[in-house]
C-alpha cells in the first residue's frame, strides 16, 4: 500500500524518532508499504518519519547512481534503529533532494565516510561502513530519524532566499507524482 509522504513544515519531521522492537505493530507490511512507497515515488531512501511514523528506521536503494559512482551498485536495504558511530574523510557537496521538499535541490556538504551500526531486516544488529554516495544517502535518510531535513544544512542567506519556496510546498501548492500529507491547509 502506497504511503502519503509527509511535506516539509509537517511537525512529524522535526520530532526525533524513538527506537522499536520486533513486535512493533505490523511490521513486516510497514517495511513492504515503506519501500513500495520509495520506489513509486522515484526516491533513493525513504525514512518512516517521512509517512508520518517518528520511528528509526529508513530503506534504501542507491542503485540508480551506480553508473556515476560504482559504490552504489547492489546496496540497497533497510536500517532499524541505526546509529552513526563515526563519519571521516573532506567533507564535499552534493546537490541533494529530497521526497517531503519537492522541487528543491541545493548543494549540501556531508563527509564521504560513514560507519554505522544497525538492525537488519532479521533483526541481525550490523555494524558496516559506507562511502561516497551511500554514503550521503545514508546521512539523508538518518538526518530525518533526528528530526532533521537537508534545508537545514543550507546557509542562513540560501534558506532565507528559498523562504517563498518552502512555503509553497506547506501549503500544497507543489506537483507531485505521489501522495502527500501538507501541514496547511490551502484556502482557496
Amino acid at each position: 500500500m502506497l504511503l502519503p509522504v509527509v511535506a516539509y513544515g509537517h511537525p512529524t519531521l522535526r520530532k526525533k524518532s524513538v527506537e522499536i522492537g520486533p513486535d512493533y505493530p505490523n511490521l513486516e507490511k510497514f517495511i513492504a508499504d515503506l519501500t513500495e512507497t520509495m520506489y513509486v515515488a522515484d526516491g533513493v531512501g525513504l525514512a518512516a518519519p517521512q509517512v508520518n511514523r517518528n520511528i528509526r528506521m529508513f530503506v534504501i536503494d542507491a542503485n540508480p547512481f551506480k553508473e556515476k559512482y560504482p559504490e552504489a551498485d547492489g546496496v540497497k536495504g533497510l536500517f532499524i534503529n541505526p546509529e552513526i558511530l563515526e563519519e571521516s574523510g573532506e567533507e564535499w557537496y552534493y546537490n541533494e533532494g529530497c521526497l517531503s521538499i519537492p522541487g528543491i535541490h541545493e548543494d549540501v556538504l556531508r563527509k564521504p565516510i560513514l560507519k554505522i551500526r544497525y538492525t537488519d531486516a532479521n533483526w541481525k544488529e550490523q555494524t558496516k561502513t559506507f562511502s561516497g554516495i551511500v554514503a550521503r544517502i545514508i546521512q539523508h535518510e538518518y538526518d530525518h530519524l533526528e528530526g532533521v531535513v537537508f534545508t537545514d544544512r543550507l546557509s542562513p542567506m540560501r534558506k532565507l532566499l528559498l523562504k517563498g519556496k518552502l512555503n509553497d510546498i506547506t501549503k500544497g501548492k507543489v506537483d507531485v507524482d505521489y501522495k502527500m500529507i501538507f501541514p496547511v491547509k490551502n484556502k482557496r
